[in-house]
C-alpha cells in the first residue's frame, strides 16, 4: 500500500511540473517615453525562452510590420500621446496576449509668448465667461454655473447685454461657436449641446456626446467641430451628425496638457486657455503638439487692480478673435474687463 501511495506522488509531482511547463510567460519590452519621429524597438520575451511559433503586434489596436518576436515603430506614424501596444503569440495549441504602452512627447519645446493690451472694455461681473465668439460685429457669449447658466448677445465697446437668454437650471452652461448661423452651445457634464436660432435665440434641436468625459470649450473649422472635455484631448465632430469622430492628444515636449477649456480656431491653430492657469496655449490641430504658449498671468493681476477675484475660479477664460480686422479679444470668469490683445513671440 505504501508503494502504490508513493507511486500516486510521483505521478501527481510529474503532472504538476508538465503543467508548469506548459505556462509561458511573456514580457513586452518597450521604452515608456520617447520623442516624436524616433523610432522604437519593441520585443516579447518568454521568461523560460520557450519556443514561439509566431507573433503579431498591434498599435492601438492595428496591426504593425514585426520580424520574429520584435518589432520596429515609427513614432511619426502615430504622433504625440500615449499609445497601447500589445503583442499576441502564437505557440504550441495555444496564444496569448500580452500589453504594454508607450508615451510619445513633442520633438521641440513651444514659443513662448508675451502681450500688449491694445484696449479695454467694459465686461459684466456677472457673467461667469465658458464660451465668447466675436460674429458680425457682436460678442457672444455663454456663461456657466448652475441656475445662472445664460447665452448672450453683447455689444463689443460697452458691454450692454442686448439679447439674454436663461439655460434650463438642470445643466451647467460651457463653451459655444457659431456655425451657418446656429449657435452650439455644450454643457459640462450632463453629456449633451443644444442649438439656438442666430438671430432670436430660439431653441432648435438638442444633441447628445458620449465619447468625451464632459464638455468644455467649442469651437469649428469649416467641417468640423472642436470640442475639449477638461483633459488632455481635443475631439472633432461632424459638423452635421455632431457624432465625435476622433480625438488628438496634446502634448509638449515634456509632458501632456490637461484642462484645455475656452477654444478659439484662429489662422488655423486651436487657442485654449488652461483652466486656472492664466494662460493660452496654441495648439497643431493635425498633431495636437503645443506650438507656443502665452501666460497671462500678469493680465490677471491687471485686472485685479480695480476688482478682486476670487482664487482658483474666477481666472481667465475667454477667447474671440475679429478675424476681419485681425484683433484678440480676452476676458475671464466675472471679470470687470474684456481685453483686446497682442500676442508677441519671445525671441
Amino acid at each position: 500500500m505504501k508503494n502504490k501511495f508513493t507511486f500516486i506522488a510521483f505521478l501527481t509531482m510529474l503532472l504538476v511540473l508538465s503543467s508548469c511547463s506548459d505556462v509561458y510567460k511573456f514580457s513586452l519590452n518597450t521604452p515608456k517615453k520617447t520623442t516624436l519621429n524616433k523610432v522604437l524597438k519593441v520585443t516579447l520575451t518568454e521568461k523560460n525562452s520557450k519556443p514561439v511559433d509566431k507573433v503579431q503586434f498591434f498599435v492601438n489596436g492595428k496591426e504593425v510590420a514585426s520580424e520574429g518576436n520584435s518589432a520596429t515603430i515609427n513614432t511619426k506614424d502615430f504622433g504625440v500621446g500615449k499609445h497601447q501596444i500589445s503583442a499576441l503569440a502564437f505557440f504550441p495549441g495555444k496564444s496569448k496576449k500580452t500589453n504594454n504602452s508607450f508615451e510619445v512627447l513633442a520633438d521641440k519645446a513651444p514659443a513662448i509668448y508675451e502681450y500688449k493690451i491694445i484696449n479695454e472694455y467694459p465686461h459684466d461681473t456677472k457673467a461667469y465667461t465658458q464660451g465668447l465668439e466675436y460674429y458680425n460685429g457682436f460678442l457672444y457669449e455663454t456663461t456657466g454655473r448652475r441656475g445662472q447658466s445664460t447665452l448672450r448677445k453683447v455689444e463689443l465697446e460697452t458691454g450692454k447685454v442686448l439679447k439674454k437668454i436663461d439655460l434650463d437650471k438642470k445643466y451647467f452652461g460651457e463653451g459655444m461657436t457659431i456655425v451657418n448661423d446656429k449657435i452650439i452651445w455644450l454643457t459640462w457634464q450632463n453629456k449633451k449641446g443644444f442649438i439656438y436660432n442666430l438671430d432670436t435665440f430660439e431653441l432648435e434641436k438638442e444633441f447628445s456626446y458620449t465619447k468625451s468625459e464632459e464638455g468644455w470649450g467649442l469651437t469649428h473649422n469649416e467641417t468640423e467641430l472642436i470640442k475639449s472635455d477638461g483633459s488632455h484631448k481635443i475631439w472633432f465632430l461632424n459638423a452635421e451628425t455632431k457624432e465625435e469622430k476622433r480625438a488628438i492628444q496634446v502634448y509638449t515636449n515634456k509632458y501632456a496638457l490637461d484642462d484645455l477649456n475656452e477654444l478659439e480656431l484662429i489662422n488655423g491653430k486651436i487657442y485654449a486657455n488652461k483652466y486656472q492657469q492664466n494662460a493660452i496655449v496654441i495648439i497643431d490641430p493635425n498633431t495636437g503638439i503645443v506650438e507656443g504658449i502665452a501666460n497671462l498671468k500678469n493680465l490677471k493681476k491687471e485686472m485685479e487692480k480695480t476688482q478682486k477675484l476670487v482664487p482658483q475660479d474666477e481666472v481667465l477664460n475667454g477667447i474671440a478673435f475679429d478675424k476681419e480686422n485681425n484683433r484678440l479679444f480676452v476676458t475671464g470668469k466675472n471679470w470687470g474687463k474684456l481685453f483686446e490683445i497682442e500676442l508677441i513671440k519671445k525671441q
